[in-house]
């Protein structure tokens, strides 16, 4: 097996390491378990959905069909156009 590194917030760590003393486990064994069942369930984990749950729908003025032709709005605004140095 190959180790990983990864910087998480503070909250995470925590919940990891009370499951782990909990279920008398390591905290390795848990992100793994954690991992894996994300991959699974093919759906974003409730966590994940609580954490950016207040910035969706935060944008206001933005076209109600951006996601399907987001090509087509970026052009109308100028988005990637060579600018004036």
């Amino acid at each position: 097996m190959k180790a990983f590194t990864v910087r998480l917030p503070e909250t995470v760590v925590a919940e990891i390491e009370a499951e782990a003393r909990r279920r008398k486990l390591s905290k390795s064994k848990v992100v793994r378990e954690r991992l894996m069942g994300a991959e699974k369930s093919g759906r974003c984990p409730p966590a994940l959905l609580e954490a950016i749950a207040d910035v969706v729908g935060s944008v206001d003025r933005l076209p109600r069909d951006l996601s399907a032709r987001s090509k087509r709005y970026l052009k109308s605004t100028g988005y990637g156009d060579k600018r004036a140095r």
